[in-house]
C-alpha cells in the first residue's frame, strides 16, 4: 500500500507543479473532501482499509442492566460526523484526521492500544480496527479527481 502511495505521489508530483497555488489549493480541497466521505462511509460500515470487518467487542453481561434495551450497538457510531473527522486542504497536502478527545479514542482503537474506558476503570488492550486508512477505492478516487481537474 505504501508503494502505491509513493508511486501516485511521484506521478501526481510532476502534474501539480504545473498548477498555479490557488487552482492547487482548490483540488486540495475538493479531494480531502472526498475522502472525508469515502473515510465516512467505511467507519459506518465498520470495515478495515482491507475490507475485512472490525474485530467485535467483547460481550456484555446484559442480564445485570434491567430496563435497559438489549441490544449490541455499533462501534463509533458518532466517530464518522463531519464535526469530529476533519478534512483539510491546502497547496502542500491533504489532511483527513480526527480532533480532540475523540483523536484519542480513534488512535487507541487504530494501533490496538491500552486505555482506560473510565477515569477509574482498569486498563483494557483494545483489538486493533483501522479507522483511517486509504483503501483501493480511495487511491483511484484521488487519481480521478486529479485527472478530472487536469482536463481542459
Amino acid at each position: 500500500m505504501a508503494n502505491d502511495l509513493d508511486a501516485q505521489e511521484d506521478w501526481a508530483g510532476v502534474l501539480l507543479s504545473k498548477l498555479e497555488p490557488a487552482a492547487r489549493s482548490k483540488l486540495a480541497r475538493s479531494l480531502a473532501q472526498k475522502l472525508r466521505r469515502s473515510q465516512q462511509q467505511r467507519v459506518k460500515q465498520q470495515r478495515n482499509p482491507d475490507g475485512s470487518v472490525y474485530a467485535a467487542r467483547k460481550p456484555r453481561d446484559l442480564k445485570a442492566k434491567k430496563g435497559r434495551i438489549k441490544r449490541q450497538v455499533k462501534m463509533f457510531q458518532k466517530l464518522p460526523k463531519a464535526s469530529y473527522l476533519k478534512a483539510k486542504g491546502d497547496v502542500q497536502s491533504i489532511t483527513v484526521g480526527f480532533t480532540g478527545r475523540v483523536a484519542l479514542i480513534a488512535r487507541v482503537h487504530q494501533h490496538g492500544l491500552k486505555d482506560r474506558a473510565e477515569a477509574k476503570a482498569p486498563e483494557v488492550k483494545y483489538a486493533q480496527r483501522q479507522v483511517l486508512g486509504l483503501t483501493e477505492f480511495d487511491l483511484d478516487l484521488i487519481r480521478d479527481g486529479l485527472l478530472t481537474h487536469l482536463k481542459p
